[in-house]
């Protein structure tokens, strides 16, 4: 039983009954229990590359997709003014693209690139990857006509997330998914402490053998139940509220960006998201560097008016270290979140239905495979927690915010062990262990080197002899971007026609 909706109630639903087959199994049963009277949270309207993996297991039609959620292309997010505040006119900016960096068998850029001189060699991203300046030219990284989920730029897209719900709850209907409304009055325990059944208002006692609280930030299994402790680290992501709002494009045509753009702010970061017919804008910030009232300053500064209507939505960065705990599975905002950036919220949910699948109890004791659940889903936790502490500790803004992310009190052990690494190499695969990552070691790269963190390769530069094959696979890569951006349609022409096909 999958208790609450959402995207996290239904994708995981639609996952299970989907690689359960349980449509020619009569022995599985998978109902989903959803209050009447719980919205959906929708922090965040963005995905990660492996969405596209998901859907289309899933069996939804991408086109289909893209037009009932509004959907648009997302190719990386681009960060202004993280290093450094504006100053005497000058901003900073640079592209985390889903690209990887350009790489033939046996030759790295990566090594060339560092080797070049500061003053004079392009961005990081701009040398090593044609998507760079696809994004940047805000084309779409697919043509008309190219198969679905499908391309030659990697891409996950920005969405409506009430609207993804709605897709994902027909399509787990269609997989076989029993949908009860309910609100869940009560949780009564076995005498092994496990769950033996819930309580509703609608539906009075439900009984299953494996519960699946997807009930949100109110935890009604695992944390008020069960009482699986949470672990907040706030100590190392301090922001802890969003302020969040909906605004419609200047004029219908308006070019649609390619990215998710982040700027920082005094005490965080505004994600703006170009969705079909609107923007997605909000505020993240942390409540102990910044008050409500300046948050919401913040907001209408970036926007530019104040002609739109604002809601404010407090999170506790931080997971629970026991997300299986008996015959009970936490998956999405019962298990934990971080924070908006990156989009890790719906990965940390695909990762977590892809492991409750495999792991599935066909026989033995349901709670037979907690142990390596949750050593899994906590190395993913605290992995990408070093992932987005790395976006904060390296800015040289001189706010207390900013100042206080870069003290090394505030930075995990293991991410200050490998940054202290990566000054005299950069990172590669083998800092990671896959099944445990979320982020590749190039997306590392692409944030080190944006916030233009120094790995000096110069007493060692006879290692590299390659230099002259090096400059021509750059300029091949400025050209490809060249041609790219000439072949590839606008992001907005791409979306019209996309819609126009229906």
């Amino acid at each position: 039983m999958v208790v609450g909706g959402g995207t996290a109630g239904w994708l995981t639903a639609a996952y299970l009954a989907r690689f359960l087959d349980i449509a020619d199994r009569a022995q599985i049963e998978i109902t989903l229990l959803e209050s009447p009277e719980v919205g959906i949270i929708g922090v965040g309207e963005g995905a990660f590359p492996t969405i596209r993996s998901t859907l289309k297991f899933l069996g939804v039609d991408e086109t289909r997709f893209i037009r009932e959620t509004s959907a648009t292309f997302k190719q990386g997010i681009r960060f202004n003014d993280w290093l450094h505040a504006p100053e005497d006119g000058k901003r900073h900016r640079y592209l985390h693209p889903f690209e990887p960096p350009f790489y033939t068998e046996g030759t790295s850029l990566v090594p060339y690139w560092l080797l070049q001189d500061e003053a004079t060699r392009p961005s990081f991203a701009e040398a090593v990857t044609i998507q760079n300046r696809v994004a940047e030219s805000r084309r779409a990284p697919k043509r008309p006509g190219e198969g679905a989920f499908a391309g030659p730029l990697n891409y996950a897209y920005h969405f409506d997330a009430a609207r993804l719900a709605q897709i994902l709850e027909e399509r787990a209907l269609e997989l076989g998914v029993t949908h009860l409304t309910g609100l869940v009055t009560d949780v009564v325990l076995a005498e092994d402490g496990s769950i033996d059944h819930v309580v509703t208002r609608e539906q009075g006692e439900l009984r299953a053998d494996l519960y699946i609280d997807c009930s949100g930030f109110r935890a009604e299994l695992i944390g008020k139940a069960l009482g699986a402790p949470f672990k907040s680290v706030k100590h190392q992501l301090f922001t802890d509220r969003a302020l969040a709002c909906k605004i419609p494009y200047d004029r219908p045509d308006a070019p649609i960006e390619s990215y998710t753009i982040a700027a920082a702010h005094a005490a965080g970061w505004t994600w703006d998201i170009g969705l079909e017919g609107a923007r997605g804008i909000g505020c993240v910030y942390s409540s102990a560097h910044m008050s409500d009232d300046e948050a919401a300053d913040v907001l209408r500064t970036y926007i530019g008016h104040d002609d739109y209507s604002a809601r404010i939505i407090p999170f506790e960065p931080g997971y629970r270290e026991r997300q299986w705990v008996k015959n009970c599975v936490a998956v999405g905002l019962s298990g934990g979140f971080l924070e908006p950036l990156e989009s890790t919220g719906l990965v940390l949910i695909e990762a977590a239905a892809g492991m409750i699948a495999e792991f599935f109890p066909h026989n033995g004791p349901v709670d037979a495979p907690a142990k390596r659940f949750n050593e899994l889903i906590v190395a993913r936790y605290e992995n990408i927690i070093n992932f987005l502490k790395l976006h904060y500790c390296l800015s040289r803004r001189t706010e207390p915010f900013w100042r206080d992310n870069a003290d090394p009190a505030s930075i995990p052990e293991r991410l200050q062990e490998l940054l202290d690494a990566w000054r005299h190499r950069p990172p590669n695969r083998f800092d990671f262990i896959l099944d445990l990552e979320t982020f590749a070691f190039f997306n590392y790269q692409y944030i080190l080197y944006g916030m233009e963190f120094r790995t000096d390769l110069s007493s060692g530069r006879g290692d590299f002899p390659n230099v002259r094959e090096a400059e021509k696979l750059f300029a091949r890569i400025q050209a490809f971007g060249q041609r790219a951006t000439e072949d590839l349609p606008a992001h907005r022409d791409m979306i019209r026609a996309i819609h126009a096909a229906a």
